[in-house]
């Protein structure tokens, strides 16, 4: 598994790095905090980000926010600061882990490997909750296409339905395309 490591200094780096290493990971690159954290994780195709921190700042949340919403990669963070605002900042910013009392080389690998699992379990959430988003999106515009053919037509919901859905199996397009073309059509004529 090819990793990241993002410390602000260079001996603690060093043995994250170490540590890591000897957990069978590969880190493919050592960075500081606020050196395009996203750019880097592209270009070097890593698979988690590590971060070792004191405390994390705004700037560091957001970049890890990014991380994960934008590239998908899970984020465990290691750090000292233990207040329940900068961890709920942390877990809000989408961090996977956050392990207070800094990195310990026997703990490494089970750390991440849930922080890997809760990661995927939410991206899993997320794809399901967008396509449930979709879906409603969808039937919200094949009734309101239902309801111009009602109108427009003087026909009941059930044989606007059975006309829309016989227009789709014409077209060969799905009902949803069918619902679009018929609402572009009643804004066009009015």
């Amino acid at each position: 598994m090819r990793v990241i490591v993002v410390d602000d200094e260079a001996d603690r780096a060093s043995s994250v790095r170490h540590a890591l290493e000897g957990a069978g990971f590969i880190v493919v690159a050592t960075c500081a905090t606020g050196a395009d954290l996203p750019r880097k994780l592209a270009e070097l195709a890593a698979d988690v980000v590590i971060v070792d921190i004191d405390s994390p700042d705004r700037d560091t949340l957001e970049d890890m926010r990014r991380v994960t919403m934008e590239q998908r990669r899970p984020v465990v963070m290691f750090a000292q600061d233990g207040k329940p605002e900068t961890i709920k900042a942390a877990i809000n910013a989408g961090v996977a882990a956050y392990v207070v009392d800094g990195l310990k080389p026997d703990r490494v690998r089970p750390v991440i490997d849930v922080a890997i699992a809760r990661f995927a379990q939410f991206q899993e959430l997320r794809l399901e909750l967008d396509k449930a988003r979709t879906t409603l999106a969808e039937r919200k515009l094949v009734e309101k296409a239902k309801g111009i053919l009602m109108k427009r037509r003087k026909v009941d919901e059930d044989e606007a339905y059975r006309l829309m859905r016989r227009m789709s199996m014409d077209q060969k397009l799905r009902l949803i395309d069918i619902a679009n073309k018929i609402i572009e059509a009643a804004e066009l004529l009015g």
